[in-house]
């Protein structure tokens, strides 16, 4: 046991967890918003120049800008799928949110499409961030696209993200750990921390749907 928690690769990922937390606050104090009265420890509400962009490919192959959800909430994650623990855990809360959301309340769900971007767009390709995005929820959408329009999208939703290389050859991705609800009219509404329990994501989906 001494041997694994001292080994560099255990270090490594360990760095890399704590590194997105500790990124994930900076990128918090970066949004400037007040905090939504519903529950000021799950959701932050962040200025309306906030606005979410991206053009991007999915599963598919085709290509996809939130003009292809029309009047729809956006409910967006940015990590990848390489991601050695924070970003399948907030996604299995996304998925766990939107089922929560479905059986207390319908209609607001059927108005939320849940997506997840990768900053890691080198090792996945359309296929893969497909497979990936429906294991977490069958309606959530994976997209990836060139270096350049990943840092688009990113940049658009204020997201850090950052390559780093390990000793064995391999390379983690560095990112904030940032859940986003976007307005139809493509502003950012609400942004949900890492880590936060599926039901207040799913409650602070349905008051900001709900208005």
């Amino acid at each position: 046991m001494r041997r694994i928690l001292t080994s560099p690769v255990f270090v490594a990922l360990i760095a890399g967890i704590m590194a997105s937390i500790a990124i994930g606050f900076i990128a918090w104090q970066q949004f400037g918003g007040s905090k939504i009265a519903l529950d000021s420890n799950t959701v932050i509400v962040p200025p309306t120049s906030i606005r979410g962009d991206f053009n991007l490919i999915d599963g598919k192959g085709e290509r996809v800008t939130p003009d292809s959800f029309p009047d729809q909430y956006l409910l967006v994650y940015f990590g990848y799928t390489y991601c050695p623990d924070v970003c399948p855990t907030d996604l299995a809360i996304v998925g766990q949110a939107m089922d929560i959301l479905e059986q207390k309340d319908g209609t607001a769900a059927a108005k939320v499409q849940p997506i997840f971007i990768t900053v890691d767009p080198a090792r996945d390709g359309t296929d893969t961030v497909g497979i990936f995005a429906e294991t977490f929820h069958p309606r959530m959408v994976g997209l990836t696209g060139t270096d350049k329009e990943i840092a688009e999208a990113a940049s658009s939703y204020r997201v850090y993200y950052s390559r780093r290389d390990m000793d064995d050859g391999n390379y983690l991705m560095d990112h904030s750990a940032f859940t986003y609800l976007v307005g139809p009219d493509g502003s950012v509404t609400g942004i949900f921390k890492h880590d936060t329990a599926p039901d207040a994501m799913a409650d602070g989906i349905a008051a900001l749907v709900n208005g």
